[in-house]
């Protein structure tokens, strides 16, 4: 396999990973909102778990999808156009993980410390899984 293939197989595949993470955290989120309602019956509970996983899951793709554009570009003949394209990429999609972020926490990022989209789906996963006193379940 020659260097060029071996990037744009590298690329394509965080592009496959972003999106699959995506889909993947979506039916994870759902999954956590619903077993949260049904063992808490808390609905407003449960609409936090789903709106903190899925941003958790769309952070981490996000995240892949940047580093697809950068193996990209990096790995492309280089031009000023590509740096800037790449620029704009990148900085729209902060800008996009930055609002998701405090959507998700109700604080900027920059008062707390950052959180990845996997630790955002982790913690979700173990607030889900919380046994409650009182609750059975």
């Amino acid at each position: 396999m020659d260097t060029v293939r071996f990037f744009e197989l590298a690329t394509e595949t965080f592009e496959v990973l972003g999106v699959l993470s995506m889909v993947i955290g979506f039916l994870l989120a759902f999954a956590l909102s619903g077993w949260t309602w049904r063992r808490t019956g808390d609905g407003a509970r449960a609409f936090k778990m789903l709106r903190q996983s899925l941003g958790g899951a769309i952070l981490l793709g996000l995240e892949l999808l940047v580093a697809a554009d950068i193996v990209k570009t990096v790995t492309s003949a280089p031009s000023l156009t590509d740096a800037a394209i790449l620029g704009l990429i990148v900085l729209i999609r902060t800008v996009l993980s930055v609002s998701i972020e405090i959507e998700i926490d109700g604080v900027a990022p920059w008062r707390k410390a950052f959180v990845t989209g996997p630790q955002v789906l982790a913690q979700a996963t173990r607030q889900s899984t919380r046994h409650e006193p009182g609750r059975h379940g």
